[in-house]
């Protein structure tokens, strides 16, 4: 891929239609990636690309294709590791830019909670509940990046 687009790491994705709503006034092709088939816009600039195999096969294919001219949206901080390392611009579901800088904070506070949540007999946990807050802030950091992308050349 050699022109800017955007992949969804769609499956648990609460942005979808936000992303829709953003690439389509930036005219960004959107790529949604999954592990199942489901509802996408009808639009030309929007596809659907279902991943066969294991667990990872949509992170694998969203990684593979990860370049500087792709921005890829996902919570899967292992996901955005691997897309940083590829030179893609990565936000979470919540508006967060993945950095170079942040990755690696990212990385450890996810083993640290990982070994608390192991060790702790019936406690669970996961991120914070999705705000209205953070649909907001997602939709401004989109643009955000797609401006400064597009005014890069890409």
């Amino acid at each position: 891929m050699t022109s800017l687009t955007i992949l969804v790491d769609a499956d648990a994705c609460p942005v979808k239609e936000e992303i829709y709503r953003v690439a389509l006034r930036h005219k960004v092709p959107v790529k949604v990636v999954s592990n199942s088939p489901f509802r996408i816009p009808d639009s030309p600039s929007i596809t659907r690309v279902v991943v066969d195999g294991g667990f990872d096969a949509a992170d694998d294919w969203i990684a593979d294709h990860a370049s500087p001219a792709i921005v890829v949206i996902t919570a899967d901080i292992l996901l955005a590791d691997r897309c940083l390392k590829a030179g893609a611009t990565v936000i979470g579901n919540n508006g967060k830019p993945f950095t170079q800088g942040s990755i690696g904070g990212a990385i450890a506070t996810r083993a640290i909670m990982a070994d608390l949540r192991a060790g702790a007999d019936g406690i669970t946990g996961g991120p914070a509940p999705f705000s209205k807050a953070d649909r907001s802030r997602f939709l401004q950091q989109l643009d955000t990046v797609l401006v400064k992308l597009a005014r890069s050349g890409l």
